[in-house]
Formats: C-alpha cells, sequence, structure tokens
C-alpha cells in the first residue's frame, strides 16, 4: 500500500527529512490508517449491538445467520442515510479512501466531505443503538 502511495504521488518527498526518515513515515502513517479503518470497519460490520463476540465464535450455520441479520440491518441503516452522508461512509470505509480523496471522488470540498462524514457516523450510531464509549 505503501508503494502504491508512493507511485501514485499521494505520498511526496519534499526534502524536510531524510529519505529513510520520510519513507518509514509513510509505512508508519499507512499501517495506522488501515489498522483504523479496520477496526472501524470491524465495528460497523460486525459489532451491532455488542455481539461480536457471538457472530465471531458461532460455528456453523447459527453464526453465519447472525452475519447475514448483522449486514441486513447496517444496510437497512445506511439506506437511510442522507446521499452524501452514506456515499462519503461508503468510500472511506467499504473502499478504503482517505477522507481527501473521498472528497475529490464526490466532488465536494474537504470541509464539506468532514461535516457529512462526521454527521453520517453519528446518525449511523443513532440508527443502530450503538453506544459511544469514552
Amino acid at each position: 500500500m505503501t508503494y502504491l502511495k508512493v507511485l501514485e504521488g499521494r505520498a511526496r518527498f519534499d526534502g524536510q527529512s531524510s529519505f529513510q526518515t520520510w519513507l518509514f513515515g509513510v509505512i508508519r502513517h499507512t499501517a495506522a490508517d488501515h489498522r483504523r479503518r479496520a477496526v472501524v470497519r470491524d465495528l460497523l460490520f460486525w459489532r451491532l449491538g455488542g455481539e461480536a463476540a457471538q457472530a465471531e465464535t458461532a460455528p456453523g450455520a447459527e453464526g453465519r445467520l447472525d452475519a447475514a441479520q448483522q449486514r441486513a440491518v447496517l444496510e437497512r441503516a445506511l439506506r437511510a442515510l442522507p446521499n452524501r452522508q452514506r456515499e462519503v461512509l461508503l468510500l472511506v470505509f467499504y473502499h478504503e479512501l482517505a477522507l481527501e480523496e473521498a472528497a475529490r471522488v464526490m466532488g465536494v470540498g474537504l470541509g464539506s466531505a468532514r461535516q457529512h462524514y462526521a454527521r453520517g457516523k453519528e446518525r449511523l450510531r443513532q440508527l443502530l443503538g450503538m453506544r459511544v464509549q469514552a
């Protein structure tokens, strides 16, 4: 993923540090983004209503049924969101784009994308009845 970022020009060396330091920074940030997205995606897709452990460990058809039911609940909640909110959430979590990239794809400014993203996450939490742990 880091190699693709460099090749596609999404990560640019500006000469403010050594090349090695810059490259390790790009690797570190890429890994952190990947880890963060995986955690959030896991939260959204598998931990609806706090039943993640049961769905992940349930063997056989029962486990598959729980996962399918959770996906259906998530899909209904996503369909209930306004178009822009749904679009930015899908671009960020499903297509694994950075918020800046999602804004470009949507043809909106970064500030607008951030607003849709924040409001979409909050509305999705409300629709799914999820509680944010402090």
